[in-house]
């Protein structure tokens, strides 16, 4: 795609979320497509390619999002919460999404283009003693009084555990902190607040 002035130098020559200098290329944040320079951001071969899902993540090439996150443009801020989003299994992108704060009309901008796979038959997911599926960064309730193994306490019914994360490819499992503690949940003890 083509790029004119004014976006290189709102970039610094570099691309937006990791700052590499090399391989360009303008990137249109979807669903806005009028190549207007709100809507566009410059990326480097690598980000566009996994950012377009033309390759496969490289989870730890997305740490520079510690930094591009805070951009003060919201296209950048927009493709670092779908980028975090997709890497919400990741413990550290799961934290930076807790930072990261947008407004409501990004925000609204940001999930309506989020750049999930295709969800498919074999897409594992995680589902509460009602069948509501959980998503990380979910609140739970505890519906039941569990023995917590290790920690030396009792998790009591009517406990709330905020910003739970996923157990990857093990669906009845969520991890959460509970008096000060990350733990491990069975999801059939948990219902959706």
């Amino acid at each position: 795609m083509a790029f004119d002035s004014d976006l290189l130098d709102r970039a610094e020559s570099k691309c937006e979320l990791c700052s590499a200098s090399d391989d360009l290329a303008a990137y249109d944040v979807p669903p806005h497509t009028d190549g207007t320079l709100e809507q566009r951001i410059l990326l480097c071969g690598t980000c566009h390619k996994q950012v377009s899902q033309e390759s496969d993540l490289d989870v730890n090439h997305w740490r520079c999002l510690n930094d591009s996150m805070w951009s003060q443009t919201p296209a950048v801020q927009v493709v670092a919460w779908r980028m975090l989003t997709r890497l919400n299994n990741e413990g550290w992108a799961q934290d930076l999404l807790d930072m990261l704060y947008l407004d409501e009309e990004t925000l609204s901008w940001a999930q309506s283009g989020i750049l999930a796979p295709a969800e498919n038959e074999n897409t594992v997911k995680h589902l509460d003693s009602n069948g509501t599926v959980l998503e990380a960064g979910d609140t739970v309730i505890l519906i039941k009084d569990l023995n917590v193994k290790g920690g030396g306490f009792t998790a009591k019914r009517g406990t709330a555990v905020r910003g739970i994360s996923l157990v990857p490819d093990t669906p009845e499992h969520i991890e959460g902190r509970v008096n000060g503690q990350q733990i491990v949940i069975l999801t059939k003890y948990v219902k959706k607040s």
